[in-house]
C-alpha cells in the first residue's frame, strides 16, 4: 500500500492514489507526495551551498522563529482570546440584564487586554505558519486569516464604541442589541479560528 504526505501539514494518507483533498489543512491533491523508502545506494551526499551571511534583521528573526516554533508560543498565546472574549461577552449580558455597570467596565478592560495581545498572537501564527505550513494558502488557512481579520476589527470597533458612548450596554436601546450582537460575532470569529487552529494542530499527523 503506498504512502502520501502532505507537504502542507504532514497529513500521511495510504492508498494507490493521494485524496482530492487533505482532511486536515484542505490542501489539494497535487500538494502530496509519495514517500518512498530510501535505500543506501539511493543516498545521495548534499551539494554544498554558496555560503551567504544573513542581516542581523533575519539571525534575529531565525532565532524568534525557533523559538516560537520549538516552544509553541502561537497555540499557547492564542488562549488570550480564546479564553477572554467568550467571557466578556458573558460580562456584558450581566451588565445589560442586571444593569450592573461593573460587569461592563471588566468586559472594556477584557477587551483591550485582547487587543494588546493581538499583535503576539498574529505574529506567533504567521511564524508558525511559514515554518510548520510553508505558507500554504488553503481553504482552511484562508478561512483562519479572515477569522482573525474580523476579530481585531470587532475589537477596534467594540472598543471605540464603547469609548464614545459609555452607556450602550446598560441602556436599553437598539444600540445595545447590535453592540451585543457584534461581541456575539467576535466570540463566533475567535471560535472559528481556535477550531481550524486545534485542528491542524492535534490532528495533522496519522500513522
Amino acid at each position: 500500500m503506498k504512502k502520501w504526505e502532505c507537504t502542507v501539514c504532514g497529513y500521511i494518507h495510504e492508498g494507490e492514489e493521494p485524496p482530492d483533498e487533505c482532511p486536515v489543512c484542505s490542501a489539494e491533491k497535487s500538494l502530496f507526495v509519495e514517500l518512498v523508502e530510501k535505500t543506501a545506494d539511493q543516498t545521495t551526499a548534499p551539494q554544498p551551498q554558496p555560503e551567504v551571511k544573513p542581516t542581523l534583521l533575519r539571525r534575529m528573526y531565525a532565532m524568534a522563529s525557533t523559538l516560537i516554533v520549538k516552544h509553541h508560543l502561537h497555540p499557547i498565546m492564542v488562549h488570550t482570546p480564546n479564553g477572554i472574549v467568550p467571557m466578556a461577552l458573558v460580562f456584558l449580558l450581566i451588565a445589560a440584564g442586571f444593569s450592573l455597570p461593573l460587569f461592563e467596565t471588566a468586559a472594556l478592560y477584557s477587551l483591550v487586554f485582547v487587543l494588546i495581545a493581538m499583535p503576539l498572537v498574529g505574529f506567533t501564527g504567521y511564524v508558525m505558519w511559514q515554518q510548520r505550513y510553508r505558507g500554504a494558502l488553503t481553504t482552511m488557512f484562508k478561512i483562519k486569516i479572515c477569522a482573525s481579520i474580523v476579530t481585531v476589527t470587532l475589537l477596534c470597533t467594540l472598543i471605540i464604541w464603547r469609548v464614545v458612548q459609555p452607556d450602550i450596554v446598560t441602556t436599553a436601546s437598539t444600540g445595545r442589541w447590535v453592540f451585543l450582537g457584534l461581541s456575539s460575532l467576535l466570540v463566533g470569529a475567535v471560535g472559528a479560528a481556535g477550531h481550524i487552529g486545534g485542528k491542524l494542530v492535534f490532528g495533522s499527523r496519522k500513522g
